[in-house]
């Protein structure tokens, strides 16, 4: 008999990760590589879309040999402002994703790839936790003045899905918990958890919070001003600036942790002060998200490729161990928190949502 298995797409800007799994965990796990194809030249996304089901179709048909696929889960993109839990894929969904309305970003094709394997297996296609879930509380979005608003842009997928493994690691629900988790990757998300809602966080993408190996997080306000009515930049070079070339990589020439690291034990100084300083910045911004919650904080989490590093979690930890313990989850984890989703959806564990366009 043919195990039920879920197929989640994954698609970033030169690759798309796909696998499958059934309810043991993941039986096939593949990352196609776009550099040098077609898509390489594309760079627009709806141009790209045919030509990523037809290489998602094509790879995945040999998987299904021993299994049933039930449900196809695609990685939610930049959309409306939404709370968390899982989204049936939609033409308001596609419509917004796949025309970029609010952001251009590669993981805006997961809906659309995944709607069209979805069809051709008639069965339903989902996405889990978008990067745009929004639960702030009124008070955390006001910036400081009228014509600003603090959005949230986060790692939704991971935080929810390392926040749901807390919980019942601790035996209870998460809409008992409150937690202040750190996402650290190539962008850093720091977010307050509280009773399951992710009710403030940074901007992930493009604003406050701490650098990042490749982010530039928070800036001096008047140097930022300076910069910009300098004509040096265009709009669209200052958004690649900030949030691809900046941080680490500004710094130091490289976003890899590994090297910065390596330098550091040959004798860098300079790279210890500014690898000192990222883990710095992380560091207190944890501490001011544990005062979002009042300091009722049942553990500290921190995730993202970055906590593969004793030497972050030993520094990070020497600084905010005081507040609460602190959990490691390694990695990303997504395309497990969206198999997971998928298979909570089809067996009814969690309500099915509707997703409807901003009038």
């Amino acid at each position: 008999m043919k195990k039920e298995a879920i197929l989640v797409i994954n698609p970033g800007s030169t690759s798309t990760k796909l696998a499958l799994f059934d309810r043991d965990g993941a039986v096939f796990v593949e990352n196609i590589d776009h550099a040098g194809t077609a898509i390489s030249n594309m760079p627009n996304i709806q141009e790209q879309l045919p030509l990523r089901i037809e290489i998602v179709n094509r790879t995945f048909k040999k998987w299904l040999n021993e299994h049933d696929l039930i449900a196809v889960v695609g990685r939610g993109g930049l959309l409306r402002p939404l709370k968390s839990g899982i989204y049936r894929v939609n033409e308001a969904m596609m419509d917004d994703a796949i025309n970029c309305k609010y952001a251009i970003h590669a993981s805006n094709l997961g809906a659309s790839i995944a709607d069209g394997v979805a069809k051709e297996y008639n069965v339903p296609a989902f996405v889990v936790d978008p990067v745009t879930v929004d639960e702030f509380i009124p008070e955390a979005r006001i910036s400081g003045t009228p014509e600003i608003v603090r959005r949230s842009r986060l790692h939704a997928l991971n935080v929810n899905a390392c926040v749901r493994k807390e919980s019942e690691k601790l035996g209870k629900s998460i809409c008992e918990s409150n937690f202040v988790i750190a996402h650290l990757g190539g962008g850093i998300t720091i977010a307050a958890i509280d009773h399951g809602n992710i009710i403030d966080c940074n901007d992930a993408l493009m604003g406050m919070g701490p650098f990042s190996p490749e982010r530039a997080g928070s800036m001096p306000l008047e140097q930022l001003l300076r910069l910009a009515t300098s004509r040096k930049y265009t709009m669209k070079e200052f958004y690649t600036k900030f949030s691809k070339n900046a941080g680490l990589k500004a710094y130091l020439g490289t976003n890899d942790v590994r090297e910065v690291l390596s330098r550091i034990e040959k004798g860098d100084d300079y790279a210890r002060l500014i690898f000192t300083a990222m883990i710095y910045q992380i560091s207190k911004e944890i501490g001011a998200y544990a005062t979002v919650l009042k300091g009722k904080v049942d553990r500290i989490i921190i995730t993202g490729g970055l906590a593969r590093s004793e030497k972050i979690i030993a520094m990070i930890r020497e600084r905010v161990g005081f507040l609460a313990e602190i959990s490691v989850y390694p990695g990303e984890n997504e395309l497990e928190a969206m198999a997971t989703g998928g298979f909570r959806a089809i067996d009814g564990i969690q309500e099915i949502q509707t997703y409807k366009q901003e009038k």
